[in-house]
């Protein structure tokens, strides 16, 4: 497979993850990600679902947004992972106690959205929160650059799950989208694989690592 972008830490592929992943060479990988999972379904006016944000940003709708999510392919990696959403696909996933819940309002009053954010994973130990302001243009980080994705995650979240493993262990997103997950993990040196079927989105992840390149 040839990659879409590739420097000394991070790697890009453009494609289906569910094709791309058996053919990958992962060595105690952990995979980090914010898969589709249906939100785009949520038909209540009142509850702006991720497709509602997509339109309300002129971004086209997520990949496989509408439709439930299957985390099969992922759980086959028999790896440790960390999967946002998993609140929406529980069912389908090993009961754990061991959930991480991204408080994006840390303080400020709540509105029409999510307090906050679920992510499933199979690290073991107790619930665990991070606390990260990240509401339109209130957000703690990033304050001076424009969202690329309407999913988007802080890139500071992403490092904050990243210290939590070991250093040695490759960080794998399967559902990159803007590619915050891969630049957290080239900030604190770490290998990543991203893989992202839309091309927009491999295109942008790619420019923001390059700008990472030369800012190291």
């Amino acid at each position: 497979m040839k990659p879409y972008y590739q420097d000394d830490a991070c790697t890009i592929y453009h494609g289906d993850c569910r094709e791309i992943l058996p053919g990958l060479p992962l060595f105690d990988p952990l995979l980090i990600t914010d898969p589709p999972y249906g939100v785009s379904e949520a038909t209540n006016r009142k509850e702006r679902g991720r497709g509602n944000l997509a339109e309300c940003n002129d971004f086209p709708p997520v990949f496989g947004d509408d439709e439930p999510f299957d985390p099969s392919h992922l759980l086959a990696l028999n790896c440790r992972m960390v999967l946002f959403g998993g609140n929406y696909y529980a069912d389908k996933l090993p009961s754990v106690p061991s959930w991480i819940v991204w408080d994006k309002r840390d303080g400020v009053t709540s509105n029409d959205n999510a307090d906050c954010e679920l992510a499933w994973t199979n690290a073991g130990g107790p619930a665990r929160v991070y606390r990260h302001l990240w509401n339109g243009m209130l957000k703690d980080s990033e304050r001076n650059q424009r969202r690329v994705h309407p999913t988007q995650k802080p890139v500071a979240l992403m490092a904050w799950i990243i210290d939590r493993f070991p250093a040695h262990m490759e960080i794998v997103d399967p559902y990159m989208g803007g590619g915050s997950t891969l630049v957290a993990a080239k900030a604190a040196n770490r290998k990543s694989i991203g893989i992202e079927i839309e091309e927009r989105y491999c295109e942008i992840a790619a420019r923001r690592l390059a700008q990472e390149v030369l800012a190291l």
